[in-house]
């Protein structure tokens, strides 16, 4: 009966590994076709930004699911998802995280932090600068909770449960209107994520 039991547990855990490697393998490869498009708009600017990175940081914004694919319509307008085309959110998602890339070398602080900054803004990049120079998440949990959560309407430090394997590590709260602590973090991971599953 238990041998029984066992098994039938092993098969759904199989059966639940397989169906996320298809998913992950879907995504990353959704996102693999943007590959030639950013690798125009880079060459096209003058900056250290490089075609992985920003594939994974398509990958951790929408998993190429949605057509602004690096969530940069905020940057341009000040309105979420106003850019309706891939290639236009590609060249403005560039553009931000060229600056941010630039003003982290003047600011001699870490290139995570520049990372970091397209998801808190390129006031984070300063404050990193006056706090050690690199970004941990220690560092973004503070300005999230002290900077970006408050200016948007969470004065009273509410969280909320983030379901992340990588934000579990760390206690897995994100303050409410605070962006993504953990975002910086996530790209990395998600940039050797692509690697590997491009193999397959």
């Amino acid at each position: 009966m238990f041998k029984t039991i066992r098994r039938l547990i092993l098969l759904l855990f199989l059966i639940f590994c397989a169906y996320h490697f298809y998913v992950i393998h879907r995504n990353v490869h959704r996102v693999l076709g943007y590959q030639e498009m950013v690798e125009t708009t880079l060459a096209e600017n003058d900056t250290d930004a490089n075609v992985e990175l920003v594939l994974a940081m398509i990958y951790t914004e929408t998993k190429g699911g949605e057509d602004d694919v690096m969530q940069s319509s905020e940057s341009s307008d000040g309105i979420t998802n106003s850019i309706k085309d891939s290639k236009t959110s590609i060249q403005q998602g560039v553009t931000l995280l060229s600056e941010n890339i630039e003003l982290a070398k003047e600011a001699k602080v870490d290139s995570w932090t520049a990372v970091q900054a397209y998801n808190f803004g390129t006031a984070y990049i300063d404050y990193i600068a006056k706090h050690g120079g690199k970004n941990t998440i220690e560092l973004a949990k503070a300005y999230s909770r002290d900077v970006v959560a408050p200016s948007l309407g969470n004065t009273s430090g509410e969280t909320y449960f983030y379901h992340h394997p990588l934000a579990l590590i760390s206690g897995g709260q994100l303050y409410k209107n605070g962006g993504n602590i953990y975002y910086s973090r996530e790209v990395r991971f998600n940039l050797y994520l692509i690697r590997i599953m491009s193999w397959f």
